[in-house]
């Protein structure tokens, strides 16, 4: 009952998710909002509604290793596996002005993770400092989205996937409604499962939301970013990367650590949140464009392929130092 809790819960999460991101994108646009913001802000949240309730549960249900596994695995997903998959399909061009920034932003957000790490605790006061860091972020997406909507690349991208999905506001607004009903639903089964087969394999739910919750709640990503890429949209692709990551960094972690605060496995520092970091740095140097040989910036199928043999090296790292 357990495998089928987490395989059933997967399928729906992924079919939910992208009803609650449809949904809230055209409900927006109904609303006025500027197809940058819907870009930054609004799917930028739809895209972690899957980490956000499934580490809500797992920390109201005392599993707070299982939240913090689901949001940093997410991350690592994100950008190895999804980001690299993308890459090799088709190379990510990054033109957008607002994605360079955000960069930057990941990148020291996940440095203050790494640091809040280093005392061995997720406390209160840690999560307060996460969730104070997302209302500035949140502040900072809104005042860019209203001033820099006409002339950027992921307007233009978003602008675009809103026209070709644009529905009348009682239909956004009903997708919008079955979709989270629907990923709450899906999320109690997925954690439901994963905290059974934690318990009855002998595994900590650290390594469960790392590993199978991690790759469930992230699968949403995956197609919408090659979906993406495909049509041309890279800044677009790259955007849902970017925009869960820094929701799951500042966000999930936050509210997790708020509502059940918890001791920090040793091993998380320098394995779990090392690799993170260098995935989001390299990621970094990749969409900037520091490369002199290259002013723009770009991710290759090279840069992809390499991406994608760190998630297996993560992954065996993992596997090896299990419990």
């Amino acid at each position: 009952m357990a495998y089928v809790a987490v395989l059933l819960g997967i399928a729906l999460l992924i079919w939910s998710a992208d009803k609650f991101v449809t949904g809230a994108s055209a409900a927006a646009r109904q609303f006025g909002m500027p197809a940058l913001l819907i870009g930054m802000l609004v799917v930028g949240f739809g895209t972690s509604a899957p980490e956000i309730v499934v580490s809500l549960f797992a920390a109201l249900d005392g599993n707070p290793g299982l939240a913090l596994g689901n949001a940093y695995g997410s991350n690592i997903v994100n950008i190895s596996l999804i980001l690299g998959i993308t890459a090799l399909i088709t190379p990510v061009a990054v033109t957008s002005k607002v994605l360079r920034k955000e960069l930057p932003i990941l990148t020291a957000v996940t440095a203050l993770a790494g640091w809040q790490l280093t005392d061995g605790e997720l406390s209160r006061s840690d999560a307060l400092v996460l969730l104070i860091g997302f209302v500035l972020l949140a502040i900072w997406q809104i005042r860019n989205g209203l001033a820099e909507d006409v002339d950027d690349a992921l307007a233009d991208d978003m602008r675009i996937e809103i026209t070709r999905k644009l529905v009348p506001l009682r239909v956004a607004l009903t997708s919008l409604a079955i979709g989270f009903v629907v990923l709450v639903i899906s999320s109690r089964m997925l954690v439901w499962g994963a905290v059974e087969i934690a318990l009855a394999l002998g595994l900590s739910d650290l390594v469960v939301g790392l590993t199978i919750v991690a790759i469930g709640t992230s699968l949403p990503e995956l197609a919408s970013s090659i979906v993406a890429a495909r049509k041309g949209e890279h800044d677009l692709a790259l955007g849902n990367v970017i925009g869960s990551n820094l929701f799951n960094t500042l966000l999930v972690v936050g509210i997790a650590g708020a509502i059940s605060p918890t001791r920090i496995p040793d091993v998380m520092l320098g394995r779990d949140w090392l690799v993170m970091a260098g995935l989001t740095v390299a990621m970094t140097i990749f969409g900037i464009g520091l490369r002199r040989d290259r002013p723009q910036g770009r991710i290759n199928r090279i840069e992809g392929g390499l991406f994608v043999a760190c998630f297996v090296g993560y992954t065996t790292w993992l596997l090896l130092t299990i419990r």
